[in-house]
Order: structure tokens, then C-alpha cells, then sequence
């Protein structure tokens, strides 16, 4: 059995990937470009992959290709139905950054909300130290309590960051495609106008790309703060950042882009440096633990396939 890990540098340089060898012989490259998969997999049985994009160009000669492990939830790097028409299998991690995501999701609100990045350039810079008061307490910060929160796409990680939303004493509203009894669940609109804090938590598809467009942005309290770790194509970006220049909104974090990493023709590259900007290098699903967890599931995903056994196949 012949396993290519694609892009082992995104795993972290830390992870041990030696777990690997119990599936069969395996061959790592730390990262692959476009123009290089086709042959890079030519003979594999199994590909290990996080970010490279596997599709009907690359997969087609791939005779031997029996699986694809997808190490992530999300999966839109790999044309799943190409894979169907192959019958290669394909499967993803569900669930194994719910706490990383959820703990970054809420960092980042608390310092967009805490104005913590002003509040620390006060110390760094010498002006504290320089000042004659015992405090600084400019600009105006709030407590959360009382406050909404309005979480969009309420799964595994949406409804942990619900729970810390609870703990410090937000009013929490979901928006999701099925209503359940343990959240306030709204229509989209609803959420956008009613949330002091938004945090997006959905997969890419058809139906969210641009769903948080440059209209869905007006719906927003000026007073608002955004936060995204779901996927960079769920938002208007331009309109985003429009929305933050102009003091549409109070603030915006985000984790993910359309591109990654962003250009300097990105919109997001512009606002990179502002206070009320937070923007974090795709990291918030990467906590240690969190991609152990991940790998250690992989492997047990393709020890399943060969077993005849179904486990997180998302290509049924």
C-alpha cells in the first residue's frame, strides 16, 4: 500500500505523522504545488491531503487511487463527484477542532471587544509608565452581559462557542438550517439586526458562498463586531472591509479568506493594521491537540475503508 501525505507542512512541523507507516509505505512532501499532484499521486493507493485541491485535472490518472483523506472537516478542495464516478472513497475529520476553533472564535471577540490591542499599546509604548494616573480608561470598552450573541451555523463548534457566550452572560441567538430546542433559533436577518456579537461557523457550499453579502452587512448594529472562522468565501469581502473603513461596524476578526494566504489585492490587506481589526493566519483549527486528533482519526479512517467499514465517508 502506497501512501503521499500532499502537504505535510500544514499539519504543523511538530505533529508526528509516523502513525502513517502502519497503513503501508509512505512517501511525505512538505507542501505540493497545483502543477505537481498528478504525478505526485500517480501511484498511490491512499492520499493524505489538507490544502492542495484534488480534481478531475490531477485525479485522472490516478488508476490506483482507492481513498483520499481529507484532513479537515470541511472538504471543497476535492471534487467529490469526480471521486464518486472513480469510486474513490473520501473522507474527512469531523468534529476534531471543535474546542481549538471555539477557544480562537472567542478570543478574538473578547480582544476586538476588550480593545485590548490599545489598551496593551499603552504599556508597550511607555505611555502608562510615562502617564500620572493609577489607569487608563480610553477608548470606552463593555461588558458582554446582557449583550447578544448570534452565532451562525450552530453544529459543533457554534454551539461551544454558544456555551461560552452563555458563561459570560449573552442573550444567544442560532441561525442554522434546522431549528433545535437548546438555542433561540432565527432567521438570518433577525440575527444580524438584533447581535452585538456575530461569530460565523458554516461550511462552504452553492448555498453560503457570499452569504454574508455587502446587503446582509447593512442589516448590522454599527455597534457590532464580526468574527470568521468558518470559511473566507461565506463573506463579501470588499463589502467587509468597506463596512469597517467606513465604521459600519465596530469590529472584525477573521481567521479565513478566499484565498490563503491573502494577496496584497486582497481586500483584507489594506485593514490589516487597523485597532479594530483582528486577522489570524488560518491557525484557529490548529491547536496541538487538535491536530493529533485529526491525524490519529485519519489513519483510523483509512484502517475502516479497508476494512469494508464506514467511517466519515463523505463521498456516499
Amino acid at each position: 500500500m502506497k501512501i503521499v501525505v500532499l502537504d505535510r507542512l500544514t499539519l504543523g512541523e511538530d505533529l508526528d505523522i509516523s502513525g502513517a507507516s502502519s497503513l503501508g509505505e509512505v512517501t511525505v512532501y512538505d507542501s505540493t504545488e497545483p502543477e505537481e499532484i498528478e504525478e505526485r499521486i500517480s501511484d498511490a493507493d491512499i492520499v493524505f491531503v489538507n490544502k492542495s485541491k484534488l480534481n478531475k485535472s490531477n485525479l485522472k490518472n490516478a488508476k490506483k487511487l482507492k481513498l483520499i483523506c481529507e484532513a479537515a472537516t470541511g472538504f471543497d478542495n476535492i471534487d467529490v463527484e469526480f471521486c464518486k464516478s472513480r469510486n474513490i472513497g473520501v473522507c474527512n475529520v469531523p468534529g476534531y477542532s471543535v474546542y481549538s476553533v471555539a477557544q480562537v472564535t472567542l478570543g478574538a471577540a473578547l480582544y476586538l471587544a476588550n480593545h485590548t490591542c490599545e489598551y496593551t499599546e499603552y504599556t508597550r509604548d511607555g505611555v502608562y509608565t510615562e502617564g500620572t494616573g493609577a489607569n487608563i480608561l480610553k477608548p470606552v470598552y463593555n461588558e458582554l452581559y446582557g449583550k447578544t450573541w448570534g452565532i451562525i451555523g450552530y453544529g459543533g463548534i457554534g454551539s461551544k462557542v454558544g456555551d461560552a457566550a452563555r458563561a459570560l452572560g449573552c442573550n444567544v441567538l442560532a441561525y442554522k438550517r434546522n431549528n433545535i430546542d437548546t438555542v433561540e433559533c432565527v432567521d438570518l436577518d433577525t440575527l444580524l439586526k438584533k447581535s452585538d456579537i456575530i461569530s460565523i461557523h458554516i461550511p462552504l457550499s452553492q448555498e453560503t458562498k457570499g452569504l454574508i453579502s455587502r446587503e446582509k452587512i447593512a442589516l448590522m448594529k454599527k455597534t457590532a463586531i464580526v468574527v470568521n472562522t468558518a470559511r473566507g468565501a461565506v463573506i463579501d469581502e470588499e463589502a467587509m472591509c468597506e463596512a469597517v473603513e467606513k465604521g459600519k461596524i465596530s469590529g472584525f476578526g477573521s481567521d479565513v479568506y478566499s484565498r490563503e494566504p491573502f494577496t496584497k489585492e486582497c481586500p483584507y490587506y489594506r485593514i490589516r493594521k487597523l485597532k479594530n481589526v483582528c486577522l489570524t493566519p488560518h491557525m484557529a483549527w490548529g491547536a496541538k491537540e487538535a491536530r493529533e486528533r485529526c491525524f490519529r482519526i485519519m489513519i483510523e479512517n483509512a484502517k475502516a475503508f479497508f476494512n469494508g467499514e464506514i467511517k466519515n465517508r463523505v463521498d456516499l
